[in-house]
């Protein structure tokens, strides 16, 4: 198996095939597929969807997967480094890396909130405009496109993320939802009690608001968001235990750890030694 690299932070590609271009590859970056026509079916890690006419598809690193393609079809590929991700400055956007990881656990097109399709459409066309007459200021306005693509990405999937969270609900519970992952590293902001002073709301309410809104304590979605960057942290970046600890506001590596093997039976440098093994399988 082959794998490809990028030797800049973003490049922007259009395909027209009747044979797969992603096949038996492994990429070192991140990869915005959108299906401007055609049809077939992508395998991702071990989950199988079908993609058609306006399909977004969001590959992460290390990703393997497998496009078979049953109509022709034209393909705009985005790529981006991981570095890129995370140097740039996403201003209230909290985490975005991780956000986009988040990816990998779906499968098949992730644009699933219906006023971003016409947005999605107007960025595609751009691009495509920008790939057949390139013209002053092509690449800034090239990066503007990308990141409109992966903002609109991480809001989509950020909401399929939130699996429980009712069709109906009102914004209140996805005002919630941003405040805490937006102070996740802070855990004076994350009480109860300063939730529900930041919102209004009774500490009982609150609780009970939450739960029928999400299907879960606010409790236990805040603690599951937190294991999940502190994996990230763990399997994506070059950051000591005694880095995390301090991030998360832990008192030390003991607590850390306490809190870790709640969830996963097992310490830091078990988790990251056999989820790395696997990776690299």
């Amino acid at each position: 198996m082959k794998r490809e690299n990028i030797d800049q932070l973003v490049k922007v590609e259009y395909h027209q095939a009747a044979n797969c271009p992603l096949k038996d590859s492994q990429f070192s970056f991140f990869q915005i597929v959108y299906v401007i026509s055609g049809k077939g079916f992508l395998k991702i890690n071990n989950n199988m969807a079908s993609y058609s006419e306006g399909s977004l598809i969001l590959l992460t690193p290390n990703d393997l997967h497998y496009l078979e393609i049953i109509e022709k079809t034209d393909l705009l590929l985005v790529k981006f480094s991981e570095r890129y991700v995370k140097e740039y400055k996403w201003n209230s956007i909290n985490s975005m890396e991780c956000l986009l990881y988040g990816a990998s656990f779906l499968s098949g097109c992730i644009l699933q909130n219906k006023p971003d399709i016409v947005l999605v459409d107007s960025i595609v066309v751009s691009l495509l405009h920008g790939l057949n007459h390139p013209d002053l200021y092509h690449e800034e306005l090239t990066l503007h496109y990308v990141n409109a693509l992966i903002v609109i990405a991480a809001r989509n999937i950020s909401k399929m993320r939130a699996e429980n969270v009712a069709s109906n609900t009102d914004k209140r519970v996805l005002d919630i939802i941003d405040y805490i992952q937006g102070n996740i590293h802070d855990p004076a902001l994350l009480k109860i009690s300063a939730i529900s002073q930041k919102f209004g709301f009774s500490e009982s309410y609150l609780g009970s608001y939450f739960k029928k809104q999400c299907g879960e304590t606010i409790q236990h979605f805040i603690l599951n968001y937190k294991i999940r960057l502190i994996e990230h942290r763990l399997l994506f970046s070059d950051m000591r235990v005694n880095e995390i600890v301090t991030e998360f506001g832990f008192s030390d590596e003991s607590h850390l750890n306490k809190f870790f093997k709640k969830r996963h039976h097992m310490s830091l440098t078990e988790f990251k030694k056999t989820k790395g093994l696997v990776s690299m399988a």
